[in-house]
Parts: structure tokens; sequence; C-alpha cells
């Protein structure tokens, strides 16, 4: 009985930087764990450090993650995995966010937590794609939402 190669393959920063423009302090996907192109998935991770910029004043006594950047890492393992599924390395395309729905914040995310990004296609695979995403602390419910990403020439 012959084998079948995984879905699933990790990714490390060298080749998500081939995929993404954000750099620092921008780039908010550190690893990406897997990528089921198959199933249309990405789940990536976001070590989130106290030495970030935006914990200088939000807030300097008690730093949490804004809400904003954790929907852009979202979007961004959602780009990543655009770029996976159409080959778009080094292509000078880019995924640009487009719009975001039921967004609903569960719990704080702060320096030390590792929030990992769960991404699914709803529609893809033209100029247009819709999301749903995920975002989880030590198994617990950060953040979530629907959205809309366009490709275009960048």
């Amino acid at each position: 009985m012959q084998e079948t190669a995984p879905q699933n393959t990790g990714m490390d920063i060298q080749r998500i930087l081939r995929l993404l423009p954000h750099r620092y302090p921008f780039l908010l996907v550190d690893r990406v764990l897997d990528i089921d192109l198959q199933a249309k998935t990405i789940r990536a991770i976001k070590n989130v450090t106290v030495n970030e910029p935006h914990f200088e004043g939000h807030f300097p006594q008690e730093p949490v993650m804004p809400g904003v950047l954790i929907i852009e890492a979202m979007a961004q393992a959602a780009a990543v995995l655009v770029g996976v599924s159409l080959d778009l390395a080094d292509k000078g395309m880019g995924t640009y966010f487009m719009s975001i729905d039921k967004c609903r914040f569960r719990r704080k995310v702060v320096p030390g937590d590792v929030l990992e990004l769960h991404v699914t296609t709803l529609r893809g695979g033209g100029k247009v794609w819709k999301f749903e995403g995920r975002a989880i602390v030590d198994g617990e419910l950060a953040a979530e939402a629907e959205f809309m990403a366009m490709l275009s020439r960048g």
C-alpha cells in the first residue's frame, strides 16, 4: 500500500517574508504550523512579547495587545494561505484587507502569550476571498471574526 504525502506543511519566517510585504513592527505572523490546501485552512502563531511598540501606550501598567492587531494577525495568516494556494511568493501580488464582520473579543492577549491563528477560507480562488478566523491562547478563544480580502498587484 502506497502512502500519500501529508497535506499539512509548516513554514518558517523566511518563507513567510516571501509571501507578506509586512516587516517589523507590523509583521504579526512568526510561524506557520500547518496549511491544508485541500481544506483551505492555516494554523499559524504570533508570539506576543512585551518589547512590541504598542505596549508602551496600550497600556503601560497593564499591557494588552490591541484587538485590531489580533484581527490583523488573522488577516496576515489568511494572506499567507492565499499566497501558498496561488503560488504568489516573490510575484508582487498583495492581499488587501477589505471588510470585517462578526468580530468578537473573548479574552485579553498579554505579553508572554502565544496567539494561535486559525483561519479557514469560506470563499476564494478569484480576486476576492472571504475567511473565518479564530485567535486562541492556551486553548481559550481570544477573538473571532469573518473578514474579506482582495488580491491586487503590489
